[in-house]
């Protein structure tokens, strides 16, 4: 057991180090290492946590096998920790899926035209996960159009669920706190951060001052998350995926709707820079080039293969390891199935990495500069009373199972068809006002 633990912990590190790295760039993912606890330890520190777990986590078990992955705090500057004894703020944003599939085996339409956000929001608030629908939509970030994106992290801001963060000095002091009004949080928030934004305290204040620190906010967060780096990441002998050439925007988002009702028919895209981390993402979210309904049936070819020879299970590099051979497979974008086990498994560890990417949260750690320093080799972002230095990191990168999904193709159906009995009302009026299903209709001809 201990043994097994080891290895899974091991293969989730690997995928970060040689796979996902290639794609997201080396200044963005920071891999750590296995580590042996005493049990005592962990047992004890079990109890401690248990009471700060979310409620939604609070059923599973914490593992007490010895092992457990040392990873560096996200919160802090990556690429700076001299200057640790400084302020700094970390915003974690889990941006979601940014594309809208246009797969031949899609069976809905509704899916070419709504983003899986928008439309995952309406169940999810019908189970009571979230007591309001956000107005985030992926596809706003995603859009490289300004507006749009400060469109979207403002939603994030006004209804973070578990989509938003923000971190000072390493301790959570803003998100995942539906059960509060906003307002009142933003406002605390605005305090929080008005030090960072407007070091000499007279120059802001009165009813405006929370919003034009949020303003502040958001305008460092999209130079940042637009921001390119000279790390590739991606090789240069993998061909980047065409983006769709279907809409650049989701019917749902409530920004579009806007915007395309005030007489803008055509919604522009300014696009992303390629060397930003939005791009790198998204490249890698697109290797679900097939969606769950296409895959599913893949994913059946494989099962039935490996009830007659489960013996090729290692062959197959279903469980790892995650190398440079692994890697290779992922390089194969074409779309031609010739029934084979090779191409099925090729497409479904192309989505599972897919599917890592579409969940995965980008960290933005901020530290205030000094006016009088001068950094003439490091990134910096300028707010228009301060400037910061950055770094941008990603978490979350352990690869999405093989076993789910048949759970992921039950959902997906799930969320579309809640979807679109939750929409129907609004778009097609029922006739059973005019003619009620239980009754009979007779014509009755009258003699003219």
């Amino acid at each position: 057991m201990a043994a097994d633990v080891y290895q899974h912990l091991h293969n989730i590190l690997d995928f970060g180090k040689h796979i996902m790295k290639q794609f997201l760039g080396e200044n963005y993912v920071h891999h750590g290492d296995v580590v042996k606890l005493p049990l005592d330890f962990l047992k004890s520190l079990c109890l401690k946590v248990q009471s700060e777990r979310p409620e939604s986590r609070c059923e599973k078990e914490m593992d007490v096998s010895g092992y457990a992955m040392c990873l560096p705090n996200l919160t802090r500057l990556q690429t700076f920790p001299f200057v640790e004894h400084r302020p700094i703020f970390c915003i974690e944003i889990k941006p979601k899926c940014g594309f809208i599939p246009s797969s031949a085996y899609i069976t809905k339409e509704v899916k070419k035209k709504v983003c899986r956000f928008c439309m995952h929001q309406h169940l999810k608030a019908a189970k009571g996960k979230w007591k309001r629908i956000s107005k985030y939509c992926p596809l706003d970030l995603f859009s490289g159009h300004k507006q749009r994106m400060h469109f979207a992290l403002m939603s994030l801001l006004q209804e973070s669920q578990n989509n938003l963060k923000i971190f000072k000095n390493g301790e959570l002091i803003y998100g995942c706190r539906d059960d509060q009004e906003y307002l009142s949080d933003l406002n605390e928030l605005a305090c929080q951060l008005k030090p960072f934004f407007f070091p000499s305290n007279g120059l802001i204040g009165g009813p405006q001052c929370p919003k034009t620190i949020l303003k502040e906010l958001i305008n460092v967060l999209t130079s940042t998350l637009l921001s390119t780096s000279p790390d590739t990441g991606r090789p240069a002998n993998m061909k980047p995926i065409p983006v769709s050439q279907g809409r650049n925007y989701c019917e749902a988002s409530h920004f579009c709707t806007e915007y395309l009702q005030s007489g803008k028919h055509k919604m522009e895209s300014a696009g992303l820079p390629k060397g930003c981390i939005l791009y790198k993402m998204l490249q890698a979210q697109m290797l679900d080039m097939l969606d769950i309904e296409g895959l599913h049936p893949l994913y059946r070819r494989v099962e039935k293969y490996l009830e007659e020879c489960p013996e090729e299970r290692s062959t197959l590099l279903l469980d790892g390891p995650y190398d440079e051979t692994f890697f290779e497979r992922l390089k194969d974008l074409s779309l031609e199935d010739d029934g084979s086990v090779e191409y099925a498994v090729t497409k479904i560890q192309q989505y599972r990495v897919a599917m890592t990417a579409k969940d995965c949260s980008i960290m933005i750690a901020l530290s205030p500069t000094v006016q009088e320093e001068c950094f003439d080799s490091r990134p910096l972002i300028k707010a228009s009373r301060s400037s910061f230095m950055y770094s941008v990191s990603i978490l979350d990168l352990d690869l999405k199972p093989y076993e789910n999904i048949p759970y992921q193709y039950k959902r997906d159906s799930k969320i579309v068809n809640h979807y679109l009995k939750s929409i129907q009302p609004q778009e097609e009026p029922s006739t059973s006002l005019i003619f009620p299903e239980s009754e009979d209709c007779t014509l009755l001809l009258h003699q003219v």
